[in-house]
């Protein structure tokens, strides 16, 4: 009998891998990783410096230690090279490995911005454990970091890092922080508290280059000015990693296409976490992951279930100030009702039939979360 085959051992490949483990004990099991396999929780990298943690402590398992707890074989530092739908199998290490259904949970990388100028190769993104020691061992002696994005993730850099005692300048298009996710008055009231704290912002402008000069680096930016760091770190968002499921005829959009039982247009295949687009929907974020995670267990073991998304809160790590964010499904029509100072924005976001649909809170505010979630209508029911 061919084993399920997981491609990936980010928190979506090991948690499919424990929620199916349940419910098949015994059922053979490979899972394929292109990094060392180490379990960790990939959101604990943007606030794990203030808190002194290194990439080995930030690991809970070793690639053995999973493999032993879910009855695997684990392959690490292997990459799929392809996957052949019709034969159902993936090639890698030059051996063609048979597979009952595939799961591809490939996660995402980070998008690189154009950058011109001899610097722009010393540029940092974080996307894993690797990186996050590469960046660690890269600033010990860094006292000025620039951070290129003024959204979730950049923003949790910049608490770190200015908490860990960093001067930090962040750069990023947008007004005001975490444009894409809440609305223009709570993203300032974050930025007027990272702002006392030290963060510096240079917002409404893009970097265009980054060069040497001397022992530092120089970000230059499109209004003409310059921002000297000795680190830079790019946060400016993700993409869901396709490519290997294009190249199989596997469908693709924003992420791979699949539908509610997270099955693509290929028999055999699924995907979820960073790499699924479900309904239209990606959402890199861990409550998605986990209950798509339950639900595929369930397919697998031959109970076939549908996801479903309740309305799941996003919480923004800065502790300096706090966000919690759940943003309104879909993109009809409606409006932000603002209440709040810069202590605290409660932001509720009412349809056209004045019904609350989504919410941003911060600061003091945050304690509304419970109150308002019970109420909020599912993402996807």
């Amino acid at each position: 009998m061919s084993p399920v085959i997981i491609i990936g051992t980010g928190l979506a490949g090991y948690t499919l891998a424990r929620e199916w483990r349940k419910l098949a004990p015994e059922a053979p099991l490979q899972i394929i990783t292109r990094d060392d396999g180490a379990f960790y929780s990939k959101p604990l990298l943007s606030n794990a410096l203030a808190k002194g943690k290194t990439a080995l402590t930030l690991a809970g398992a070793s690639a053995e230690q999973m493999a032993a707890q879910l009855k695997a074989e684990v392959w690490t530092l292997t990459e799929v090279s392809a996957i052949d739908v019709a034969a159902r199998a993936v090639i890698a290490r030059g051996e063609t490995l048979p597979y009952e259904r595939l799961v591809l949970a490939l996660g995402a990388q980070p998008i690189r911005p154009p950058l011109e100028g001899d610097g722009a190769a010393a540029v940092y993104s974080i996307n894993d454990l690797a990186d996050y020691a590469l960046f660690r061992r890269g600033i010990e002696g860094a006292r000025r970091i620039a951070v290129m994005g003024p959204g979730l993730i950049g923003c949790e850099f910049a608490n770190d890092l200015v908490q860990a005692g960093k001067a930090v300048t962040v750069i990023g298009p947008a007004a005001a922080p975490l444009d894409r996710l809440v609305p223009p008055e709570a993203g300032r009231a974050l930025q007027q508290a990272l702002a006392e704290a030290g963060v510096a912002w240079r917002l409404g402008v893009t970097p265009q280059a980054v060069t040497r000069r001397a022992a530092a680096l120089a970000v230059e930016l499109s209004d003409g000015s310059v921002v000297e760091a000795d680190a830079v770190l790019s946060a400016v968002g993700l993409r869901s990693n396709v490519a290997l499921a294009q190249r199989a005829g596997i469908g693709i959009n924003q992420g791979i296409v699949v539908d509610r039982l997270l099955a693509s247009n290929r028999a055999g295949v699924y995907a979820l976490g960073d790499c699924a687009e479900v309904e239209g929907l990606v959402l890199p974020f861990v409550m998605p992951i986990m209950q798509a995670a339950r639900a595929l267990a369930q397919t697998l073991a031959g109970q076939p279930t549908a996801v479903s998304y309740p309305a799941m809160p996003v919480v923004v790590k800065t502790p300096l100030h706090p966000v919690v964010v759940s943003p309104p499904p879909g993109a009809g029509a409606g409006r932000w009702e603002i209440g709040g100072d810069a202590r605290g924005i409660r932001a509720l976001y009412r349809d056209e039939r004045d019904r609350v649909i989504g919410f941003a809170l911060t600061g003091a505010a945050v304690g509304e979360r419970q109150a308002l979630v019970k109420d909020l209508p599912a993402w996807l029911e």
